[in-house]
């Protein structure tokens, strides 16, 4: 069967057309991504210099932050700021080397380490002057651009090991 030119243009034009509209669709899909992982860098800048205004514009006030190793809860903005105001006082030289990002659907991943010196009181336990070098994954949840919720999983008994609490 021989299709004349003005048949071939249409098919041509309509397998162009879905081509472009799932190539499309993939780019803002990719983009909706790379978006959140940047967010994700800007959230722990964020949080390093303990910047309010970033964290009301860009986390939600019904965040969670879901951590096994808290003893208190870190809810919206406030609850951000307020393990800020716990931690660094106690690593206020706190680095946190970002190394691995993995995004899927509204979802990002991030593995990275938290490098600091114990200077000053975590809670009960005064300041060791020891180094920590501990693994974290965090899990962070966005809709429409906003955190709107994180799982925070580090390794808890790797720092206690370290600052020479539990052998």
């Amino acid at each position: 069967m021989k299709l004349d030119v003005s048949k071939r243009s249409l098919m041509l034009g309509a397998v162009v057309g879905a081509a472009a509209l799932q190539f499309g669709c993939a780019d803002k899909k990719s983009s909706v991504l790379e978006t959140n992982k940047q967010l994700c860098r800007d959230y722990f800048q964020a949080f390093l210099k303990g910047d309010a205004e970033w964290m009301k514009k860009h986390i939600a006030p019904t965040f969670v932050r879901h951590d096994p190793g808290l003893s208190f809860e870190v809810k919206g903005p406030e609850g951000v700021m307020k393990l800020h105001d716990v931690l660094m006082p106690a690593f206020p030289d706190m680095e946190l080397p970002l190394l691995d990002f993995v995004a899927e659907g509204d979802k990002v991943l991030v593995r990275l380490k938290v490098k600091a010196t114990h200077s000053g009181a975590l809670g009960d336990l005064a300041a060791t002057g020891k180094k920590i070098d501990i693994d974290v994954l965090d899990l962070f949840q966005f809709k429409d651009g906003v955190l709107i919720e994180h799982w925070a999983l580090l390794d808890n008994l790797g720092m206690l090991k370290q600052l020479g609490v539990v052998k």
